[in-house]
């Protein structure tokens, strides 16, 4: 037993160093910046910037998908061979268009590039990485699925922060700095392919310890996907989960502008952006250790609080103009999204059974594929109106009716 929690702990870290990485995404604010074209001194692609990101995520629901299908027909390593080739790939053919790119102002070898075959390369590793390390953790999935899940949202404040600097630097410069995230992403998803690998049959594990909620202590039917997806709770998941998410996604994808719009200067709202990684990391731990301790209801409770309070945050921040209430709302807004992936794990174990994890996780997941058209919206209303509070409006009304929906949710 000794043996199995030290082994588990070693699993644990790296699959956290490895999530740091698969977190690319959510560097998006930050690494878009070779991207972007000004003309007279104002950003005139956001939209389709938003665009990007909104694809991104949808293959990374995809590619989370895809590992799900074929989990009990592949073994890990294989899974994370396939996801380094494709962020390899990725990121490679992206280096190339920051130089083409201002001139052909085509931006659909941007979106199969970054968008299909980045997203499909993090979502395979990502449900990868969370699959084999619950596993390894049965008796406290809240938890490792929080901890893993932190080291994703990192992403932006350590890799992303990182990216900035090098893509800054004149002997570097943004197109080398594609080129180096790509070799190293491959080959930290090629090391996760030897690292991160499933329990044997026979591994003895601690008991699970009681928790406090009525919802933890019914004993867990095992669902197969069909079964979980007729399921009322599936769809009140799906709307749930989803609304949680959109204000998260439009704040990732815009902080900077946004914080630059209260009047901070460019380096200052790399920062901001972070510390909004940082925030989604925390919500990711804080949901794990809090669904472990006060069960699902209870945590779902305090997230719809948090998520409603966030993009309000943000309309007073953009409405009076103030620095403190920006980084406070966009940081709720990351913290609230911090939530959802946690969510997802948590039912799909605790509502639906730990015998299909890897596929019901998956599909869960894809309940993230309509939020990021939140990003999109923003990106068009910031076009159109030339600011973002209208965006935050919709957003605000969105978060009060997935309140009602979290009320809802029942125990199949």
């Amino acid at each position: 037993m000794e043996q199995t929690i030290r082994t588990r702990r070693v699993k644990l870290v790296a699959a956290v160093v490895v999530m740091l990485f698969a977190g690319i995404m959510y560097a998006w604010a930050i690494i878009k910046t070779p991207f972007e074209i000004f003309e007279n001194g104002v950003l005139s692609n956001t939209a389709q910037l938003g665009i990007n990101y909104t694809l991104t995520i949808i293959f990374f629901c995809l590619g989370g998908f895809g590992a799900g299908l074929i989990s009990k027909q592949t073994t890990a390593t294989l899974r994370f061979v396939l996801a380094a080739m494709l962020v390899f790939a990725s990121f490679l053919i992206s280096s190339f268009q920051i130089v083409t790119l201002p001139y052909s102002k085509n931006y659909f070898l941007l979106y199969m590039s970054y968008g299909m075959l980045g997203g499909l390369g993090a979502g395979l590793a990502f449900n990868t990485v969370i699959s084999t390390v619950n596993e390894w953790f049965p008796d406290k999935r809240g938890f490792s699925s929080g901890v893993v899940l932190f080291g994703f949202a990192l992403n932006s404040l350590i890799i992303g922060r990182v990216a900035d600097i090098l893509g800054r630097t004149d002997s570097i410069g943004w197109r080398s700095t594609y080129v180096i995230m790509a070799i190293t992403l491959g080959a930290v998803f090629l090391a996760a392919a030897f690292v991160l690998k499933p329990p044997p049959p026979d591994t003895m594990f601690p008991k699970p310890k009681s928790v406090v909620g009525k919802d933890q202590a019914l004993e867990i039917r095992n669902y197969t996907a069909l079964e979980m997806i007729r399921r009322p709770s599936f769809i009140l998941i799906f709307t749930y989960v989803a609304i949680m998410s959109a204000s998260g996604h439009a704040a990732m994808s815009f902080a900077k502008d946004i914080v630059i719009d209260v009047g901070a200067t460019e380096g200052f709202a790399v920062t901001v952006v972070g510390f909004l990684g940082l925030s989604n990391g925390l919500g990711r731990f804080t949901s794990g250790l809090l669904f472990d301790k006060l069960g699902i209801k209870q945590t779902q409770l305090i997230s719809s609080a948090i998520i409603i309070l966030a993009p309000v945050t943000v309309i007073m921040a953009l409405i009076s103009n103030s620095f403190v209430l920006c980084i406070t709302g966009l940081c709720l807004c990351g913290f609230s999204l911090g939530f959802a992936p946690t969510t997802c794990s948590v039912f799909a174990s605790g509502f639906y059974g730990p015998r299909d994890f890897s596929l019901n996780f998956s599909i869960l997941s894809l309940i993230l594929i309509p939020a990021p058209f939140a990003a999109t919206l923003t990106g068009i209303v910031k076009t159109s109106t030339g600011e973002f509070t209208y965006a935050f409006i919709v957003l605000a009304i969105l978060t009060v009716v997935g309140f009602f929906v979290n009320l809802a949710i029942r125990k199949p």
